[in-house]
């Protein structure tokens, strides 16, 4: 299997596209919503201006309906005071003749009426309820109310109010000097000589109706007697704020927004009138306006029906649909390309596993080939003629052999200890008169101290088989093992029941393979013993984990990625 170089160099720059194969999608989801958001902000902006503009035109509109009523009144008082100037005393018979040629019914322009009231000076005034019932400018009993106290000089009681409705007589012979309010704007209006409105006031006619607001307009009526002037009283009007504002919305066309007047200041206490509509909050317009001298806030909403515009909720459904597409798409174009991208690097991984065990292999080839040539070369050196050699060395090959099934069943990766062990005994322990006994826990070997392991074995054995226990039909053997630590194994040989032993005058090549080579591969000192009641031998094997451990890890590794499902 031969994988492209230039391929993987690809692949290679192209890693950082797929180490996010999931974050790239939700990018692009990301990116199209927010485009989508910019573009509903930019149409909710452009909406915003085109209401704000009409807005402050149909503010303009209304606030020159309510200074025209105004100025409509402000007319009639005007008129009613140059008039009743030049009278000596304004009688009932004038009034009502003004009013009539000027409102007709009296509420023309939003307003409840005209009203003239003089000033009277405190002192005087009991004099002047008299007067009136005498003169007959009254009907009825004429009682000035509240009655002036403390240092107050002035009264200016309600002498006549046409249209003399069930609701303006009530206001008759009320002192409205009495009241702060009204009569500081009529003591503006005598300073500056004009009409002045008043604040917010609750009116006489209301009685029963505290929450309702109402206003007033007082004109000073000044006569001129020798160059010197004197004010006689005030032609004044009453004003309802909500039936003043319903009478201005005549004036203007857009009833669909919201209006409030408050008085001087925006305040719940200050509303004078409002007109509401249905619908949610929307844009505010706040305007200062001179009525009559006095300042009302005007303050204007227009009607929203909903908090997107139309154009706004179709641009931001198809742009959720088209970034909801485009997380599609980018998905599955970053699912096949991460796909691609594990197929390369997997055959890749193969190559590198292959490369890496036939080296492995080579390696071992060397290895056993050089221990056979070793084994071959002591074995003829120790022989006596050719079929004694060709015997020892025979089972010498087979014990590696044996070694060597015990790891190609577990695919070179480890041999049990106990099976390294049995695999040498084997001969010995069949049938119901075992010379064997084994004991020990499970332990694992890398494949070259397994085989280093299973020589040593072997040797023993086949001393034991010549000379020692398991040359008698009594003798035994007993093989045991245990782990010391983490990573080393002891392993105890000891025969009994055999001839005695005799330890012997000259070394032979058992004794060099298990104390020189089986040593010096395991990387520890032999015990050998020839006791005279049998061999002993006491060995120590390393438990580590071999090279191609981690080689078969990465290629199982790598063949589960490359099955599973992204």
């Amino acid at each position: 299997m031969v994988v492209d170089q230039p391929l993987l160099d690809r692949v290679e720059k192209q890693a950082w596209f797929h180490k996010y194969p999931r974050g790239w999608p939700f990018l692009l989801f990301v990116i199209a919503s927010v485009t989508t958001a910019v573009s509903v902000m930019a149409i909710e902006r452009a909406d915003r201006e085109a209401r704000h503009v009409a807005l402050a035109s149909n503010m303009t509109e209304m606030a020159s309906a309510l200074q025209r009523r105004i100025t409509e009144n402000i007319a009639v008082l005007r008129a009613a005071s140059a008039l009743f100037a030049t009278r000596s005393e304004v009688t009932p018979q004038q009034f009502s003749e003004f009013v009539g040629d000027m409102q007709g019914e009296g509420n023309l322009y939003g307003s409840l009426g005209i009203g003239w009231a003089p000033l009277v000076p405190a002192s005087g005034l009991a004099r002047f309820e008299v007067d009136q019932l005498e003169k007959g400018n009254v009907d009825v009993d004429f009682v000035v109310r509240p009655r002036p106290g403390g240092q107050r000089r002035v009264t200016t009681p309600i002498v006549y109010l046409a249209p003399l409705t069930n609701m303006n007589q009530r206001a008759i012979a009320y002192d409205m000097y009495s009241e702060p309010v009204r009569r500081a704007a009529m003591d503006k209006a005598l300073a500056l000589g004009r009409p002045i409105a008043t604040g917010k006031v609750h009116l006489v006619q209301n009685v029963g109706e505290p929450d309702r607001a109402g206003f007033l307009i007082y004109m000073p009526v000044v006569t001129e007697t020798n160059g010197r002037k004197r004010a006689k009283g005030f032609i004044y009007s009453p004003f309802q704020a909500d039936t003043f504002l319903t009478s201005a919305a005549e004036l203007y066309r857009n009833d669909n927004l919201e209006l409030a007047i408050y008085d001087d200041k925006v305040a719940p206490e200050n509303l004078l009138a409002q007109r509401l509509v249905d619908g949610t909050g929307g844009l505010i317009l706040q305007r200062r306006l001179d009525v009559a001298g006095h300042t009302w806030v005007l303050q204007v909403r227009d009607r929203k029906g909903g908090s997107l515009s139309a154009l706004s909720r179709i641009t931001l459904f198809f742009g959720a649909i088209a970034s909801l597409m485009v997380m599609a798409i980018g998905r599955l174009i970053t699912k096949r390309a991460a796909e691609d991208r594990q197929v390369l690097e997997w055959l890749s991984s193969q190559a590198s596993i292959r490369d890496s065990l036939t080296r492995e292999l080579n390696h071992r080839v060397k290895n056993t080939l050089a221990n056979v040539l070793s084994i071959a070369a002591l074995t003829r050196r120790r022989s006596k003629d050719i079929d004694d050699f060709t015997q020892s060395l025979t089972a010498r090959i087979r014990a590696l052999s044996a070694t060597h099934d015990l790891l190609s069943q577990s695919d070179w990766g480890f041999a049990a200890l106990g099976d390294v062990v049995r695999s040498e005994l084997a001969p010995y322990m069949e049938g119901n008169e075992s010379h064997v006994e084994m004991t020990g826990p499970d332990i694992k070997l890398a494949p070259n101290d397994a085989m280093s392991l299973g020589l040593a074995i072997h040797e023993l054995a086949t001393n034991a088989a010549k000379y020692g226990a398991l040359s008698t039909v009594g003798g035994r053997i007993h093989v045991n093992w245990q782990l010391l630590s983490h990573d080393l194994a002891e392993i105890d040989w000891r025969e009994e029941g055999g001839p005695p032993v005799v330890e012997p005058s000259k070394r032979g090549f058992g004794r060099d393979l298990i104390e020189k080579i089986v040593a010096h591969e395991l990387k520890s000192e032999v015990d050998l013993r020839f006791k005279p009641e049998g061999v002993e031998c006491r060995l120590m094997v390393p438990v580590r984990n071999a090279r191609e451990f981690a080689l078969r890890a990465q290629k199982r590794r790598a063949l589960t990625e490359a099955t599973e499902p992204a």
